[in-house]
């Protein structure tokens, strides 16, 4: 089964997240900020990370940079509702940095959804665990 992780420092919307994909079949894992989720990282191997982009302590663009760097296969989903700037702009910057896809605060669940699928269906499995062969 997939592995999924969500780094959200909103707690309710971490939450809601956590329940669709679960319901959907998905293992998730949850961090707060971006310094948990690569601790979470280093512990679960998710397959996919969905990240928030404006959060305290490490935010998502710095979160995604570790990703590529330290776990090069994992899958990026970067979501935001931006800032003063905008969400375009930390979305763009998102997607050159490494992000797989992006999602606009707030979002329909079923976009979400058929992103995960779909990035998730690109990734050859090699079974439970979820590692990714070469």
């Amino acid at each position: 089964m997939p592995q999924i992780l969500i780094v959200e420092d909103d707690d309710e919307l971490r939450s809601v997240l956590k329940e669709v994909l679960e319901q959907e079949g998905y293992g998730v894992a949850e961090a707060a900020d971006g310094r948990a989720a690569m601790e979470m990282q280093r512990l679960t191997g998710a397959d996919l990370v969905i990240t928030d982009l404006i959060m305290p302590e490490m935010d998502g663009i710095e979160t995604i940079m570790a990703l590529r760097k330290g776990f090069p296969w994992v899958k990026i989903i970067a979501m935001s509702g931006g800032h003063r700037a905008g969400p375009r702009a930390f979305l763009n910057l998102a997607k050159a940095l490494g992000a797989h896809r992006t999602l606009h605060k707030p979002f329909v669940f079923e976009d979400m959804l058929t992103a995960v699928g779909e990035l998730l269906e690109e990734t050859p499995w090699d079974g439970p665990g979820g590692r990714i062969l070469s």
